[in-house]
């Protein structure tokens, strides 16, 4: 087992890390920029290493920085968290040079899943069912059309290198084709450097779900059930929970299964989670995280398994200690991700923290860096919180969300609590009545500020 790890990232991940390092005796080391120098990850750790200005460019995403902190502080290995550098595959390779281990899959996985065309290739060979779309990426208008044209309209145009929304236009008609395609392209090009994209079947109302994995480096291989996420702004994940109000247990068995066969036949390592949308009892891939999700500990709660304990167990050489029979999943859990930005227009809130009251109570968790007295950076990605709740099953699981989230209290920045508050009471989602576009329409209509 390691002695010592380094954890390249940052907030409540950064903790999280820590804390399941703390449950196994191994020391740590946070890495920070100057703006992050008082966070609660560095008052805790065992070591800390200053690795850059605020500019993620200059610390977190700077590989060198981040390794050099390691090998100074004889970090045997270095767990990435979520973001930054999570899924880079050059960084993890950089590690593996310097002797360091990287907790995490192969760069080779990394780099494979990395790339959605590689991906859904991959999935193919695998076995797993995938969206009718484009063989591999599109390289002109004129192409894009005869696609469009053979796998029947509406159509997404998506970035090959993209994530988070970015690089993703819809095309209702074959007029519309080839302007969507400059568009994706010129902004993957933009923001990821690789203007390559590629096509897939529009579907009108799915459903977000998502299949957790751990395989180990003797061959052994279990999935840990799903969530859902489909509640989505912009592409971005505003509420998870698990199980899915939506799937059977037959349902849940059998792409599970899926999902296991396919990780053996490529040889997976470590943590994944492979993403599928859901419509009309089909499930369609759409990509595979090669990390730790944000919304892991809702997980967690449901199957009583530390994530981040075992990704540190598996990069060790460790095997599972239980098996796919022995996975129980007992009750329900809902996350809901607390940003600082104002609940109506999403502007981003940074600022000081003034005051911080976290609900507590049976089945409450928040996984959170923030202290009365804490600054919230105007650098880094928004979250600043993850409200989690779990009930014997989704009723009990609601009510104590809703108690939890009136008891919530942070001051000196705008956060999406009140967001929160209105979606747990709304009709449909306490139906479980709702799809991936559902969140965006309910913020249209206005329906968060009249609920």
């Amino acid at each position: 087992m390691f002695e010592k790890i380094l954890i390249a990232n940052r907030g409540e991940i950064a903790l999280r890390i820590l804390r399941a390092c703390r449950d196994m005796g191994i020391k740590t080391v946070a890495v920070h920029s100057t703006a992050d120098a008082e966070a609660m990850h560095v008052r805790l750790a065992d070591e800390s290493v200053c690795i850059g200005p605020p500019s993620s460019a200059d610390s977190y995403l700077n590989k060198a920085a981040v390794i050099s902190a390691a090998m100074v502080t004889n970090a045997d290995a270095i767990h990435p968290g979520y973001g930054f550098l999570s899924e880079n595959a050059d960084f993890a390779e950089m590690i593996e040079e310097h002797g360091i281990a990287f907790i995490g899959p192969t760069p080779e996985h990394i780099r494979v899943m990395g790339d959605k065309v590689a991906a859904k290739a991959e999935a193919i060979r695998s076995g797993i069912p995938v969206v009718p779309g484009s063989d591999g990426a599109v390289e002109t208008p004129e192409d894009a059309v005869k696609v469009g044209a053979e796998i029947g309209y509406p159509v997404l145009i998506k970035a090959s290198a993209g994530g988070g929304g970015r690089g993703m236009k819809v095309a209702e008609t074959a007029d519309d084709v080839v302007e969507a395609f400059k568009v994706a392209s010129g902004e993957a090009k933009s923001v990821f450097g690789n203007g390559e994209v590629y096509i897939e079947k529009y579907l009108s109302n799915p459903r977000h779900i998502e299949v957790q994995v751990l395989a180990d480096s003797h061959g052994n291989v279990v999935h840990l059930g799903e969530r859902d996420c489909s509640l989505q702004r912009k592409h971005q994940k505003v509420l998870e929970e698990c199980p899915s109000p939506a799937l059977n247990s037959s349902e849940r068995a059998k792409i599970g299964e899926v999902v296991c066969n396919a990780m053996r036949s490529i040889g997976y390592l470590n943590a994944g989670t492979v993403e599928f949308l859901y419509e009309n009892g089909e499930f369609y891939f759409i990509e595979m995280n090669t990390r730790l999700q944000v919304e892991h500990p809702i997980t967690e709660m449901v199957t009583g398994i530390d994530l981040v304990r075992e990704q540190i167990r598996i990069a060790s050489g460790a095997e599972l200690d239980f098996t796919q029979e022995e996975i129980s999943m007992a009750g329900h859990a809902i996350e809901c991700r607390v940003n600082a930005e104002d609940p109506v227009t999403f502007t981003p809130s940074p600022g000081k923290v003034t005051g911080y009251h976290m609900p507590g109570g049976l089945g409450v968790r928040v996984d959170s860096g923030l202290f009365a007295g804490a600054s919230v950076p105007p650098y880094y990605d928004s979250m600043i919180a993850k409200l989690i709740v779990h009930g014997r099953n989704r009723n009990e699981c609601l009510m104590r969300l809703k108690r939890a989230l009136s008891e919530y209290v942070v001051e000196g920045v705008k956060t999406t609590i009140p967001l929160h508050e209105k979606l747990v009471n709304a009709p449909d989602f306490v139906d479980g009545n709702y799809d991936i576009r559902w969140l965006e329409q309910f913020v249209l209509s206005g329906s968060e500020n009249n609920s």
